[in-house]
């Protein structure tokens, strides 16, 4: 994967005239020294730059069609011989038009420009000769010495060079790169962090030599060299040296040299470009405005045929393409941009979804269509916080509400005036069987011994941290380790009295309730691996001298190693239903001899060259056979408020998730469970791990044969599937009620999204709150960010930022569908009013022996489509078929959108119908009517239509609103008002008379009427789904 996408990176940059990377020299604090140019160490979100905003938003609105012809239809107006009216009616819309739009590209570029300053204006502390000094992200440079304090984001690629730890190393959080909960312990140079202090690294002479940058980020090849000590110093460097941008110190404060910076960070080389998307609605319409351009082209050519052809014919069919250009209305595209604007205001006005913002104001309308949700993990469906939930002893539980009579059990053992704890826990094992109290203790004391946890102590401003240290202080000390589920075992462990107060490479102190600090040595510790799925440590208790060996792990692997019982499978598979991550924990009691032999054989297999993995991994197993099962723990990674509620109204409303993590297979399963992503009554099938052709093809079909049943997936297995058999592999998950896709890499994720366009041709949408998930969010065709405690990043990139998932539904069920069908009523209205006045000239024009004459002048036609009918039509946003709360509570409405009706070719006919209807009639009308003047038709049948428009828009909507009477109160006193100023067009005193009156009213209802029986008739017997529910 990686060599593949790296030679495409290449061609990439060969053809934007960029070098390729190539491996570099890198001196300690000397960034003048490179042998190459770098990038700047910038983040760039933005589409276009200073110089490219106007060609690029130009281009982009004029590779439509749509505004291309407006554009060629007003240049057309410079040729005299073309010319029908004043320059204005054609170049004031359609000035109107680009303003609009450049003023809020323009909005929205400088909103990211401000958020990109922000994160390009965190200060460092940077090492130079000089002493500390501060410095902006953005003005680091490679081979600058950068410091960066606990908690700090790191902020360009780095080698880890020291650390202000104890111990020597230093844990990262990395859920920003890689999604993964478990934090990574990572190593500085040996020979730096030997050094006295960190100003030392000024004095040496050593650089390191690094790989050209690439988009791996789980590996890293370099070397460390010193070359002023004798011998000279070299190191091989490795992934656990690094510390890569976007990823969070979690302990200490660190010293590191940066290696790559700008667009070279491998957290940027992750991501891709954004790109403008464009809303398939808008597609919709674009193709809409084709129909209507060939109409205009027949309408024209029939007219000129109609003419025998006679003359400058082709001057005349020009003429007449001009004449008919209504047929397009400008209006629309200007509607729809102002529409768009409106929904996000409405959107960041909701009080029910707070935070809410809506970065790219131009796809609205997506979210009224989506079909495909693909949600990230950690962060985004859980709160990344592990809570311990239940403790079984086979024969009892305990969850949190019965936690204090485990606490009671650990008092009693502790405080009974007797021998310690583990000869009393001997000597009535002998008897009967151990009392309960002693059970817990045991399961106890394993769970506060079996583990990687190490306290820290810092100062808290009242104790320093060396004091906190010696009396272990409780209020000082904070855990570390890789795994959030350790730590909260640890934690539990000190709620009911057993606390973990100290711990080095040799040695655990325990705190027991009475105080007395009980002391273990380490004898050996078994570090858990992805392969073996397990952990142990072998300690001696320094009061007894009692060695046990303890053990926990997933209850695959522990079912075989600990002594039979009956409850095991079944609590395990219970407690993995209600979402809870299971380990079982043993133990098993060495004498010293055994223990001995153990160690003899364990070194010797350590020092064998061949084989040495299989040899220790032996030797190991042989101490892993009948040991005593203690309990089993359920920790739960807190899922965000609301998830399921959220993932049931979703699924309801047609959409199917799709959950893709970084995280590992086991936490993506028991997460997809807690969250009812799969329901209970639904199997899962988790796709075996495959290397090759061979494989794939034999578990694709074996996942065939499964039907109703949820996906699990690696990534690994993935990549092969989709390189052999994209189609199939496709085509069966999107069957699929579920999908989880697990350890899965940033550029995956996007890949998958891809994917899911091209083969179904549905909508998708991105939901995530991580560095990682970027180019997801990006490539969806909605990209929403949710605003992570760890940052900002996916918010940042996408479309649109929520603060918590739970707030989707609400987007999606209700702004969503609103902005669909508001903008697909709108679309059609603006649509039908312009071939009103269309039909009207070309029934006027065929009357009159086919003159290019126009019927309207001047001031009429531009004030028909905007001062007389603006106002009206636009408040057609303002429209909604159902309550929000109905919206929330029945998302089958949802549903109905996904066949795309509001907008289809059957309900533009249908406009396009009573658009000629209602033309024809008040132009026929207007001519049967008229008595002696040309000018009267003008008036009656222009008074007509303007009233005609006004009462079809009350036709058209479906919940009034203050707003809506406003417009149409308005815009009837406008054309009332303004006939006192149209005397070149309408005889103002034959408006007065009673003729005038009686005639108008007669065209506009038989225009009117016949459809708004229609729309009783309709209502009454074949009603909206929506209609039912409002009743």
């Amino acid at each position: 994967m990686d060599s593949k996408h790296r030679g495409g990176c290449c061609e990439c940059l060969r053809c934007c005239g960029r070098r390729e990377p190539r491996p570099r020299s890198v001196w300690l604090g000397h960034p003048e020294k490179r042998d190459q140019r770098y990038p700047r160490n910038v983040i760039n979100n933005q589409k276009y730059n200073f110089f490219t905003f106007l060609p690029g938003v130009l281009f982009n609105q004029f590779k439509y069609f749509f505004n291309l012809y407006f554009l060629l239809l007003a240049c057309s107006q410079f040729v005299v011989e073309m010319r029908l009216g004043a320059l204005y009616t054609y170049w004031v819309p359609l000035g109107f038009v680009l303003a609009v739009t450049v003023i809020r590209e323009a909005a929205e570029e400088l909103r990211c420009y401000m958020r990109d300053k922000e994160v390009n204006s965190q200060i460092y502390s940077k090492l130079t000769a000089r002493g500390t000094v501060k410095v902006k992200s953005s003005n680091i440079q490679v081979g600058d010495l950068i410091i960066v304090e606990k908690n700090q984001r790191v902020p360009a690629d780095m080698i880890f060079l020291r650390t202000s730890e104890k111990n020597g190393s230093c844990f990262l959080r990395t859920d920003q790169l890689d999604g993964e909960t478990d934090w990574k312990l990572r190593l500085p140079v040996t020979c730096t962090q030997r050094l006295p202090t960190a100003s030392d690294l000024l004095q040496i002479r050593s650089y390191v030599y690094a790989e050209e940058p690439n988009i791996d980020i789980h590996n890293f090849v370099g070397t460390f060299t010193r070359e002023d000590s004798d011998p000279p110093v070299n190191e091989s460097l490795s992934i656990e040296n690094t510390l890569w941008a976007s990823t969070v110190i979690a302990s200490g404060t660190v010293v590191g040299v940066v290696l790559y910076t700008g667009r070279e960070l491998r957290s940027v080389m992750n991501t891709s470009n954004p790109r403008s998307k464009i809303g398939l609605f808008d597609l919709e319409v674009n193709c809409l405005t084709k129909i209507l351009f060939g109409a205009l082209v027949v309408v024209s050519l029939v007219m000129v045929a109609l003419q025998h052809f006679a003359g400058r014919w082709y001057l005349q069919i020009i003429r007449f393409l001009l004449l008919f250009s209504n047929i397009i209305p400008i209006s629309l595209r200007v509607n729809l941009d102002m529409g768009k604007i409106v929904y996000s205001w409405v959107i960041r006005r909701d009080s029910k979804i707070p935070g809410t913002v809506v970065r790219s104001s131009t796809i609205p309308e997506q979210l009224g269509r989506i079909s495909y949700l693909l949600t990230d993990k950690t962060g985004t469906l859980t709160q990344n916080e592990m809570v311990f939930k239940r403790l079984h002893l086979g024969t009892v539980a305990y969850g949190l509400d019965s936690m204090d009579e485990v606490q009671s059990h650990i008092f009693s053992i502790y405080t009974q005036p007797q021998d310690p704890p583990a000869v009393k826990g001997l000597s009535l094992a002998t008897k009967v069987r151990r009392t309960m109290s002693s059970r817990v203790h045991e399961a106890v004391k394993a769970i506060a011994l079996c583990h990687n946890v190490t306290p820290v102590y810092e100062s808290n401003g009242v104790t320093d941290q060396a004091e906190a240290e010696r009396h272990y202080e409780d209020s000082c000390r904070v855990y570390q380790a890789s795994s959030p589920d350790e730590v909260a075992l640890v934690q539990w462990t000190e709620s009911v009295g057993l606390t973990l107060v100290g711990r080095d490479q040799s040695s655990v102190q325990l705190r027991s309730p009475g105080g007395h600090i009980l002391n273990f040595t380490i004898l050996q510790i078994f570090p858990f691996t992805y392969e073996s799925k397990r952990m142990g440590i072998i300690v001696r208790d320094e009061s007894t001298g009692e060695i046990t060996f303890y053990m926990k792990g997933a209850d695959v692997v522990m079912a075989g190693i600990v002594q039979y019982n009956d409850w095991l499978e079944e609590e395990c598979g219970n407690m993995a239903r209600e979402g809870l991550r299971v380990l079982v924990v043993a133990k098993k009691s060495l004498t010293e001899e055994q223990y001995q032999d153990f160690e003899a054989r364990y070194v010797q297999a350590k020092l064998s060259v061949h084989d040495r993995s299989l040899k220790v991994a032996t030797v190991i197993e042989s101490l892993e056979m009948e040991m005593e099962l203690l309990c089993l723990t359920g920790v739960e990674d807190q899922l965000q408020t609301d998830v399921r509620p959220t993932l049931e109204t979703l699924r309801n409303a047609g959409i199917k998730v799709w959950m893709l993590t970084g995280d590992k297979l086991e936490t993506a399963t028991c997460t997809a469970k807690n969250a009812h992503l799969v329901t209970r009554t639904q199997d899962i099938h988790i796709f075996r791990l495959v290397t090759n052709r061979g494989e794939a093809h034999l578990e694709l079909n074996a996942f065939r044969r499964k039907h109703d049943c949820a996906l699990v997936i690696s990534g690994d297995s993935l990549e092969v599937c989709l390189k052999y058999y994209e189609y199939e592999f496709m085509e069966l998950a999107c069957q699929c009620p579920a999908v989880v896709c697990c350890r899965c890499a940033p550029t995956q994720k996007a890949q998958i999204v891809r994917l899911l366009q091209e083969r179904t041709g549905k909508l998708t949408c991105a939901v995530g709150d991580g560095g990682n998930d970027v180019s997801m969010i990006q490539e969806a065709d909605c990209g929403v960010g949710v605003e992570g405690k760890e940052g900002k990043q996916a918010s940042l990139a996408a479309d649109f930022s929520i603060t918590q998932f739970k707030h989707l539904g609400r987007l999606l069920m209700v702004h969503g569908r609103n902005s669909y069908k508001r903008s697909a009523a709108l679309s059609q209205f603006v649509i039908h009013r312009s071939l009103c006045i269309s039909t009207m000239q070309a029934v006027f024009s065929s009357v009159f022996y086919f003159a290019s004459v126009p019927l309207y002048q001047g001031f009429l036609i531009i004030g028909y489509s905007t001062i007389y009918t603006m106002f009206p039509v636009f408040s057609l946003v303002l429209d909604k078929d159902v309550k929000s709360e109905v919206a929330m509570l029945y998302p089958e409405l949802y549903k109905d959108l996904l066949k795309g009706r509001p907008l289809s070719y059957k309900t533009f006919l249908i406009w396009v119908l009573i658009s000629i209807y209602q033309g024809s009639i008040i132009m026929y009308g207007a001519l049967l009517l008229f008595e002696s003047e040309f000018v009267h038709i003008v008036a009656i049948s222009f008074t007509s239509l303007i009233l005609t428009e006004l009462l079809m828009v009350a036709l058209t909507i479906q919940t009034w609103h203050w707003l809506m009477i406003v417009a149409e109160l308005l815009s009837l006193s406008c054309y009332i008002a303004s006939l006192v100023f149209l005397h070149e067009f309408i005889d103002v005193y034959f408006i007065a008379t009673l003729s005038f009156l009686w005639k108008v009213t007669v065209i506009t209802l038989v225009s009117c009427l016949p459809l708004y029986v229609l729309k009783y008739l309709r209502r009454r017997f074949s009603p909206p789904s929506y209609s039912k529910l409002t009743s």
